[in-house]
Order: C-alpha cells, then sequence, then structure tokens
C-alpha cells in the first residue's frame, strides 16, 4: 500500500504547502519554472519542509529527463551511469538526496558537467550547506532556504490529505492536535493522520485517538547538525541577555536531546566569559551544578540544571575580564612583548617584595618597557567590580 505522503506528493509547484518567499505569484522557483528556465541549486531546511516535493514539482512542471540520487546510498558507478544518461540527452536534472554527505570521488565526477551545464544539480539536504558543501560545488549553485511550516501551513496540507481519506470524521482539535505533534513537518503529520485513520475503528478521529497513536511532538535535535549548534547559541545568548524563560526554554530543548556534556561545557563558559566578575560565585555555582546533575542523571538532573540556568540569567553581567585576557593574547599574537623588566626577574636583588609595606602594596613597574602604562582591564558597573576596584584604588592611594 502506497504511503499518504507518497501518494500526496506535489506534482506541480501550485500544490506545495508553505515556502512562500520561494513559491507563488512573482516568487523566484514559480518564475524560473514560468519561464522553462532551471539552474543548478541546493534546497536546504529541516525534515518536512518539502525539500524532496519541491524538486519533485520543478521536474513535472518542466517534463526534463531526471534522476534522483542519494550521497550515501548511490555509489561511483550510480553517479557515472547518470552521467552517461546526460550525455544522451544533452541535459538532465540530476536530484542529489543528503548532499552534504557527498564525498570527494563523487563531487569530482560531478563538477566538470555541472560547469558544462549537462548536469542540472537539485541538491537537497537538512545541514547548512554554508558549513557542510565542498566551496567548488557551493560556488556553481544558488541556494536556497526552506522555512520551518507554520500550523497554519500545517492545518490547509491536513484538510487536502483528508479528502483521499473514505468516510473520514476529523476533529477540528483533533487536526490541531496533529498540527502542533509535527512541529512544522509536514510529511510526519501526514504519516500521524494516516496511522491514525487506520487505527479508528469508526474513522471518527479525536483528540484523544491522535494522542493514542503518539503524545509527544516531533523534536528535529540532531546533536551532528545544525539545529543542534543554533539552540546552543540561542541558550548562551538568552543567558547573556537576562532573558531567564528564553534561558529555560533552550536549557529544555538541550535536555531533550539528552545532549548533558554541551550544557556543562556552555554553563561553564557562560559562568566566566558572560558574567565573570559580576558575580564571580557563579563559577563555582556552575560546577556544583554540574556535579549533582551528574551524581543524580536525567530526569533528575533537570532539577540542578534549572536553578543554576535560573540564576545566570538573572545575575549581574560583565565580560571586563574576557575582554581584558583577549587583548592581552592579541598583543602576545602581534609579536608585542617586550623583556621583563629586570628587577622582577628571578634573580634580580632589587624587587620591592610588597608585603614588607603598609597595606601589602608598594609601586614598581611590572609591564615590559614597551608596554608601559598598557591597560587591558577596564571595570564595568556592577556592584562587585566596583567595590573591588574602589578597594584596589584605596589600597594604591594610601601607599607610599
Amino acid at each position: 500500500m502506497e504511503l499518504l505522503a507518497n501518494k500526496l506528493r506535489p506534482k506541480s509547484l501550485e500544490e506545495i504547502i508553505g515556502q512562500k518567499h520561494l513559491i507563488g505569484k512573482g516568487k523566484v522557483l514559480t518564475n524560473l519554472v514560468a519561464n522553462q528556465k532551471i539552474f543548478s541549486m541546493i534546497l536546504y531546511g529541516k525534515p518536512g519542509t518539502g525539500k524532496t516535493s519541491i524538486a519533485n514539482a520543478i521536474v513535472e512542471e518542466l517534463k526534463m529527463p531526471h534522476r534522483f540520487l542519494n550521497a550515501t546510498i548511490n555509489n561511483k558507478q550510480d553517479f557515472d551511469v547518470v552521467i552517461e544518461e546526460a550525455k544522451m540527452y544533452g541535459e538532465m536534472i540530476v536530484i542529489i538526496d543528503e548532499i552534504h554527505r557527498m564525498n570527494k570521488d563523487k563531487q569530482d565526477i560531478l563538477l566538470p558537467h555541472l560547469e558544462s551545464g549537462l548536469i542540472i544539480l537539485i541538491g537537497l539536504t537538512t545541514s547548512n550547506p554554508y558549513h557542510k558543501i565542498n566551496p567548488a560545488i557551493r560556488s556553481r549553485v544558488q541556494i536556497f532556504e526552506l522555512h520551518e511550516l507554520s500550523t497554519e501551513d500545517i492545518l490547509e496540507g491536513l484538510k487536502n490529505a483528508e479528502t483521499t481519506l473514505p468516510d473520514i470524521q476529523m476533529d477540528e482539535d483533533a487536526r490541531m492536535q496533529i498540527a502542533l505533534l509535527s512541529s512544522g513537518d509536514f510529511r510526519n503529520a501526514l504519516n500521524l493522520l494516516e496511522v491514525t485513520y487506520y487505527a479508528t475503528q469508526d474513522k471518527h478521529i479525536t483528540k484523544e485517538s491522535v494522542e493514542k497513536i503518539n503524545a509527544k511532538p516531533v523534536f528535529f535535535h540532531d546533536k551532528n547538525e545544525d539545529g543542534h549548534y543554533d539552540v546552543l547559541s540561542a541558550f548562551q545568548k538568552s543567558i547573556r541577555g537576562s532573558d531567564v524563560d528564553a534561558s529555560l526554554h533552550y536549557l529544555a530543548r538541550l535536555i531533550e536531546a539528552g545532549d548533558l556534556d554541551s550544557i556543562y561545557r556552555r554553563m561553564s563558559v557562560i559562568a566566566y566569559e558572560d558574567i565573570g566578575l559580576a558575580n564571580p560565585g557563579m563559577g563555582p555555582k556552575v560546577h556544583a551544578a554540574i556535579e549533582a546533575a551528574e551524581l543524580l542523571g536525567l530526569p533528575e538532573a533537570r532539577i540542578p540544571l534549572g536553578v543554576v540556568v535560573t540564576e545566570l540569567a538573572l545575575s549581574p553581567k560583565s565580560n571586563s575580564a574576557y575582554l581584558a585576557i583577549d587583548e592581552a593574547l592579541s598583543d602576545i599574537h602581534k609579536g608585542n612583548t617586550g623583556n621583563v623588566p629586570n628587577h622582577i626577574k628571578t634573580t634580580s636583588k632589587d624587587y620591592l617584595y610588597p608585603h614588607n609595606y603598609p597595606h601589602d602594596y608598594v609601586k614598581q613597574e611590572y609591564l615590559p618597557e614597551n608596554l608601559k602604562g598598557k591597560v587591558y582591564y577596564h571595570a564595568k558597573e556592577n556592584k562587585y567590580e566596583k567595590n573591588i576596584n574602589q578597594i584596589h584604588k584605596e589600597m594604591k592611594g594610601q601607599s607610599k
């Protein structure tokens, strides 16, 4: 039996759900097809956003010879066969799924024929091609990003799909539940609709019957894909921006993905990079929360992690120490160093020992001559730094 998702595969761009920035009156893909002219391209986006459907619709409308390949499954010989077939036609569209996994041998076969125009490539990938695709391929294609489908897009598609299922009765809240559970993945929505339909004796689909099949949303979060790094980035930026709710949201996504190691590393960086001297106690607190999470394991690990992330987000922020060490390192990388002053060298007899002086401070030069007066650390306006800097100033002012 043919799956519903395959049965409803669009045969024209008009049938595509969503992607209004690329498809519709005056939009780029629609115009290309209308002008009977297509160029090599890469379509990238999350699963279920319509990459394969768009590629299929393009070749159906253009009526051009075409072949589907998978960069992982098809071997070098398969690519050779397609090239020879393209030579017979004079021009061919080659759709390559998972193109980010295409190895060098296959790329070497493809490149000259992309250059000559024998092959028109439509690459499909869930990975950001600016990071994952060989620059030689990338420079010869146009790149189009597909957006995650909205709930309204999914609902529209489901209503169309229902017309193909005999005697179906679908409650409005059941349709909404499928749309919400699919999390922007239309293929998943169709699969859930089909399973629920055949698992329901009277073909009357309710919210409860949907939840019996699946009560957990689709979660696109592969630790090896770009979505993972986007979530990590959003996690740190939300804490840095003191948005506690967003911070907890992204923490929850990382916990759901089971990636505790990335959570630990990112929290440790945040404690010193973004909070730093504004609240130096956060470093040890983060370390203690990590130890507690490791001891407890999931699901209980969420509790200490939730506590410490909440405090990280609510804590005052300062990157003064982070900026200071980076500026010092920049001088080192530029060769801006100089000799250690003689009076603080190991064998020097001219060193002034601060503890022998009032308030444990004595004025003397510590930087190399060519860096004399250089300032790396610039205090921020937070309570802790104001306090320690005031103490520092008073100490220096009281010295003789």
